[in-house]
């Protein structure tokens, strides 16, 4: 069975990327870490934001990664297992994870923080701008 393109639309010219983007996206998201993504409104001198929590417990500062990667959000967790410990019931596993979130044009990470067991990354959202350009007509005559 074929799927049918999310982005078909004859006026949707050109997203043929997006969608890729997208199903790469959903394919790579297996449900952790849990996180929560939430607007904060502007206050003081910082701007309208958007802040990615994820809930990282058992994970150091040094094990964490935040990078931007062609204009995705990339966070890897790494934890090893420590060889010198000898569990009796192990419930809590030392595992690694990747996740990734599709960043629009513009968006920029202003920074990230670990504290209680959560990553918080904060991102700016563009002020959009209007663009208008007039197209000229030729006269083929």
């Amino acid at each position: 069975m074929s799927r049918v393109p999310s982005l078909s639309s004859p006026f949707l010219l050109g997203f043929d990327e997006i969608e890729r983007v997208l199903d790469r996206v959903a394919k790579g998201a297996d449900g952790y870490p849990p996180y929560n993504i939430e607007r904060l409104p502007r206050e003081d001198n910082n701007p309208e934001r958007l802040r990615i929590t994820l809930a990282v417990a058992g994970f150091t500062r040094d094990q964490l990664d935040v990078s931007v990667e062609e204009s995705q959000l990339v966070i890897r967790g790494r934890q090893q297992d420590d060889k010198t410990r000898q569990y009796l019931h192990r419930g809590i596993a030392a595992r690694q994870f990747q996740r990734t979130f599709v960043l629009a044009d513009g968006m920029e990470v202003m920074g990230a923080d670990l504290k209680h067991g959560l990553l918080s990354v904060d991102l700016v959202r563009p002020q959009p701008e209007r663009v208008v350009r007039s197209i000229a007509i030729n006269d083929l005559e």
